[in-house]
């Protein structure tokens, strides 16, 4: 990749994580606290999970699209540190059923993910 590539990749992650954190932004206005931080860390999962594995499965999307999606939007679409504290600022058993929540679905939603992508690649 050329130092010309580099950059312009580099400008278009930050621009997927300008995306991401207004779309997080304008998620948290309709689903406040720990329902918005949920919603986006299970909807990021599964969009990563589909990102990932559509390169094995399917590989229309090419890598530098790939790094965007993946780089820019969807980590600053997704919240580990709000989660973090939004659980630890909780009463203990909503505490664990947070922390529950977001690990059983955010894995849940790259298993869908992958799954849609082979079914798309034809794997399934």
């Amino acid at each position: 990749m050329s130092r010309l590539e580099s950059a312009e990749t580099a400008v278009l992650v930050a621009v997927g994580g300008f995306a991401g954190a207004n779309l997080r932004y304008f998620l948290a206005l309709f689903l406040p606290g720990l329902s918005g931080t949920l919603a986006a860390n299970a909807a990021g999962s599964f969009l990563l999970g589909f990102v990932m594995y559509e390169a094995y499965h399917v590989g229309v999307l090419a890598d530098r699209t790939r790094v965007v999606a993946a780089t820019g939007f969807l980590s600053s679409f997704t919240t580990y540190s709000t989660f973090a504290v939004e659980s630890l600022q909780s009463a203990p058993l909503v505490l664990a059923g947070n922390v529950a929540a977001n690990y059983a679905l955010g894995l849940l939603g790259v298993l869908v993910g992958r799954a849609l992508a082979r079914a798309l690649g034809g794997d399934a």
